[in-house]
């Protein structure tokens, strides 16, 4: 089964949830967290036995204290933890894999701004899906290779160029795109040949390029945007940490799912839809 989080309408408790009915580990990628409620259930988590396995990472602009802070906190609660690796100019992948069951791959934060923001989170109990990422998860947390199998699964630097610009090449009638910085030239060609070639293409965010001119992109009418998704013909979705830009693609950790689930397509189109429709008045 796969289900759909929207934000901010449905705010920390989807999160909050996850966490308490973990019976056996909790495997948490974090880029930033200021949200103390998070920190307080994993705390308990570890209290009633939970192996708590956090991924904080290395650095994020203007964050590297409370970082530390969140560390020395979860290493005095019991939770084992590591940092992510210096190779990449960001780790800004957003995931959480509960009792190796269900995964979690967000568009937000743990932070109480990415709440009260216009995001989406996916959550799925997919097996195959489950284990490639606990495999993302071992690899990153000890610093090993990571070879990317399963096509759903988009990881960058690995296969987020090819699977998304696949993505976008096979979009037949209608394209929406949810992008807050929207700019590599390879990816704006694409969707400008998919609009020239008559599909109907619609971009809520900014796209900082004159490659953007000849497409239809108008500000998220909301208070903030910070998600990255596309919906497909109304038959698939992508939902992740990837914006369409080179340095999120090649020099970046980014975490992201290719959706074919129909009831969490149509919300993820039906929202976009709404926000479309509130970007005219």
């Amino acid at each position: 089964m796969t289900k759909l989080i929207i934000e901010p309408e449905s705010g920390i408790n989807p999160v909050l949830r996850a966490i308490a009915t973990a019976t056996r580990t909790i495997d948490v990628l974090i880029f930033r967290l200021d949200c103390q409620s998070v920190t307080r259930y994993l705390e308990e988590a570890v209290a009633r036995g939970v192996v708590v396995r956090a991924l904080i990472a290395r650095k994020h602009e203007g964050g590297a204290r409370d970082l530390r802070k969140l560390e020395r906190r979860l290493l005095r609660a019991g939770a084992v933890l590591a940092r992510t690796a210096g190779d990449l100019t960001r780790y800004h992948g957003k995931m959480m894999i509960v009792d190796g069951r269900s995964l979690h791959v967000y568009g937000f934060n743990f932070t109480d701004t990415d709440y009260r923001s216009r995001s989406f989170g996916i959550v799925t109990d997919d097996e195959a899906l489950v284990r490639e990422a606990l495999k993302l998860f071992e690899a990153d947390a000890t610093r090993q290779r990571y070879r990317t199998k399963h096509p759903a699964l988009v990881v960058s630097p690995e296969n987020s160029r090819s699977v998304l610009s696949d993505f976008i090449r096979g979009a037949r009638r209608q394209l929406f795109v949810y992008d807050p910085r929207l700019g590599d030239e390879s990816i704006l060609q694409l969707l400008g040949e998919r609009a020239a070639a008559g599909v109907d293409v619609r971009i809520i965010g900014k796209a900082r390029s004159k490659g953007a001119s000849m497409l239809d992109v108008r500000k998220y009418p909301g208070r903030r945007l910070h998600v990255r998704a596309m919906v497909r013909d109304g038959e698939r979705a992508f939902v992740g940490s990837q914006s369409l830009r080179a340095v999120a693609f090649d020099k970046r950790r980014e975490i992201g799912v290719i959706v074919r689930a129909p009831s969490v397509v149509r919300e993820i189109q039906a929202v976009f839809e709404r926000d479309w429709k509130a970007t005219r008045g």
